[in-house]
């Protein structure tokens, strides 16, 4: 039997929602035992990589993008060929741009997939009727558009909260004390309270849909809904594009 492509994972952005990647891709993948699972190689050096918010707002020179290459270049070096990286922060242009450029310059042979640019398409593919689009992510993501200017590039209304709100999205985030970062498993009921409230605004303001632009959002939103509010999470749709490159056949159905 020919061995799968290992699909390679940069952990440490933070370091739980590596591994609920990871937990995503063996859902998403069709396997009836073990052996039939795809390789996954997660690598986390949370110490390594520095904050990337704090990179995009100059609150540091330090670009976390070259200790991330140096996390990819280890994957390649245990022989993964795709590799997804389980940030959305990590995807704006002054992080993500340079990760390319460094990995083209070291002859790092992987695919590297970019989530946000997988999303817009899922949406027209799996929910062909939703135009309007809230947005929910750290202040890194909200200031640098990273959602926004590809999503109006493929047709979509984008909808951001307030800078009131954004705030209260960001410290559901980063809070020292209630924060996800800080609490993960389980997530607070302070984190829930502001996360619906955001959500429920956003959909007052047109939403049909809500982006959980941000991996710690994602693990909060496992648990709760919003009444005829659809949650597109980018985590589970890289999870779905790593599968899809390294063995398009093993993919499940959406709806399984």
């Amino acid at each position: 039997m020919n061995k799968d492509k290992i699909i390679g994972i940069v952990g440490g952005v933070g370091p739980v929602a590596g591994l609920n990647l990871v937990k995503k891709i063996f859902n998403q993948t069709q396997a009836k035992n073990d052996q039939e699972h795809l390789s996954v190689a997660l690598l986390s050096f949370p110490q390594d990589i520095g904050d990337r918010t704090a990179f995009l707002l100059g609150e540091t020179d330090i670009n976390p993008a070259y200790a991330i290459v140096n996390v990819i270049n280890k994957l390649e070096k245990i022989g993964a060929c795709t590799v997804g990286i389980a940030c959305n922060t990590v995807h704006a242009p002054q992080i993500f741009d340079v990760i390319r450029q460094e990995i083209k310059q070291a002859n790092i042979n992987v695919k590297l997939v970019n989530m946000i640019d997988e999303v817009p398409d899922f949406i027209n593919e799996n929910y062909s009727n939703i135009k309007n689009v809230g947005i929910l992510g750290t202040i890194g993501t909200y200031n640098t558009g990273l959602y926004s200017d590809v999503l109006e590039r493929k047709g979509f209304h984008v909808i951001s909260p307030s800078d009131v709100l954004q705030e209260t999205v960001h410290s559901a985030i980063y809070d020292p004390a209630t924060g996800i970062k800080a609490q993960s498993s389980p997530v607070t009921e302070i984190v829930k309270s502001k996360l619906l409230k955001a959500a429920n605004h956003l959909q007052q303001q047109g939403a049909e849909a809500i982006i959980l632009g941000c991996t710690e959002v994602s693990l909060a939103f496992d648990k709760l809904k919003v009444e005829k509010l659809v949650m597109i999470d980018p985590s589970l749709i890289l999870a779905r594009a790593l599968i899809r490159e390294a063995n398009p056949a093993k993919l499940k159905p959406l709806s399984s």
